[in-house]
């Protein structure tokens, strides 16, 4: 995290807003009730849209304080438009045991989102089915996309590359 404490400081307000953003949205739709109408609808949909999008960076700062904890090395995106993803880990600086314990952090996040979503949110409205399918889908992509390349690390294979990652 040398030299990056503003960006991590500016991402966790950005993420914070969200989140209350999305809470306040939460609490429209709840009074709004079973949306009839188009306002009413689109309120629904803004509110489970966001509350995937809250989900996405709950994962994302999952992988990134496991990566921490973990001692990993990382940068953060110079601006919040450079990446979707909330920091970039250094795959040839990093070890094995890291990159499998900043894969662990996210799914953890997943899970835990999982269970709030599951035991939080109200049945019967537009918003929570598009909160809760849409965020299945994301848990799908997650175990299709991720997990293979935390299997292959895991048993020795090359760490992985990509946009979500770096070298020296």
């Amino acid at each position: 995290m040398k030299g990056q404490w503003n960006r991590f400081f500016a991402f966790a307000l950005r993420d914070s807003l969200l989140v209350a953003i999305t809470a306040g949205l939460w609490l429209l739709t709840l009074r709004t009730g079973r949306p009839a109408g188009l306002g009413p609808i689109a309120l629904h949909l803004f509110t489970g849209l966001m509350t995937v999008l809250c989900g996405f960076f709950l994962h994302e700062w999952g992988h990134m304080l496991a990566a921490w904890a973990a001692g990993s090395a990382f940068e953060l995106p110079a601006r919040f438009t450079d990446s979707p993803f909330l920091f970039r880990f250094n795959n040839v600086r990093n070890n094995r045991a890291q990159f499998c314990l900043m894969s662990l952090g996210g799914f953890a996040a997943s899970i835990a989102f999982v269970a709030l979503l599951l035991l939080a949110l109200p049945g019967g409205l537009l918003a929570t089915w598009i909160a809760q399918g849409l965020t299945a889908l994301g848990v799908l992509a997650t175990l299709v996309i991720e997990v293979p390349g935390l299997i292959r690390v895991w048993r020795g294979g090359p760490m992985p590359q990509g946009s979500a990652y770096v070298s020296d």
